[in-house]
């Protein structure tokens, strides 16, 4: 699944092909993804000038001049795909600017979704109401950990990928940072001390942004809007390397928690 990385390279892909262009084709090939497509899609869209660009979590923001803010996911699969030579049969939803762009939301799995919402609605969006802090934004710090981890009986892997605790994190980039913090990820989270969540909010903030930089990490079927591949995956430590050697002189090993895969290295991550 794109996590926020890969959102955040998507939605700063879009930017060059939209800001400031106006849709004058909105079209969507089928009646759904993993939920229907707004009904008035069609008709909020086309006139009108993309603004804004933002993400949520792991949503994509699209505003326009007219108040409105497309909301996307990218599920499982999508990807959106600039200028292609042809429009595929996995392509479900159509823009086209008033400059001749034409952009495709690709989803061939269709777990994405598409949702319109008023801009002074937004932070009523069902997925968006319960959110925790964006990792790379200064309300997550230590402070704010220690207080919503406190007494909390479940693992740190298990807490950081709460959406309600850290808005936006997956399971590769939370692998990640908690081995460059050193932290095991069946740590009990609420043992956790004030000093060593201050350097774990560091590690958050600083293997996403490396993971921006790289354009996110493509597993199956992640692209760039650009069509290029995500690089990160390339300067994992841990994440899909069982069995490797560590930088510490360990092992890489992997375990299943709650149907997810768990890299770790046993020997520096106490």
């Amino acid at each position: 699944m794109p996590e926020l990385p890969e959102v955040e390279t998507t939605v700063r892909g879009l930017r060059p092909p939209l800001e400031g262009r106006r849709l004058t084709r909105v079209e969507t090939r089928r009646a759904d993804l993993r939920r229907p497509f707004p009904p008035d899609l069609r008709q909020r869209m086309t006139g009108a000038t993309i603004i804004g660009f933002g993400r949520r979590a792991k949503y994509g923001l699209l505003e326009t001049d007219r108040g409105d803010v497309m909301i996307f996911h990218l599920g499982m699969s999508g990807r959106w795909r600039i200028d292609p030579g042809e429009i595929g049969a996995h392509d479900h939803l159509v823009l086209e600017t008033d400059e001749g762009r034409v952009l495709a939301l690709c989803d061939p799995r269709r777990f994405g979704s598409v949702d319109l919402v008023r801009k002074v609605d937004l932070a009523e969006f069902p997925a968006f109401k319960a959110l925790g802090p964006e990792p790379l934004e200064p309300e997550l710090n230590g402070g704010y950990l220690a207080r919503a981890l406190e007494g909390r009986t479940a693992s740190i892997k298990a807490m950081l990928l709460d959406q309600r605790i850290v808005a936006g994190l997956g399971n590769i980039y939370v692998c990640e940072a908690l081995h460059m913090t050193g932290i095991a990820p069946g740590m009990m989270a609420g043992r956790i001390s004030r000093k060593r969540l201050d350097r774990l909010v560091d590690a958050i903030r600083n293997v996403l942004a490396a993971a921006i930089e790289a354009g996110g990490s493509t597993l199956r079927d992640y692209a760039r809007p650009d069509g290029e591949l995500g690089y990160f995956a390339k300067q994992w430590l841990v994440y899909g390397r069982e069995g490797e050697s560590c930088r510490c002189g360990g092992n890489v090993a992997r375990r299943v928690d709650g149907g997810r895969s768990t890299f770790y290295c046993p020997k520096c991550q106490k």
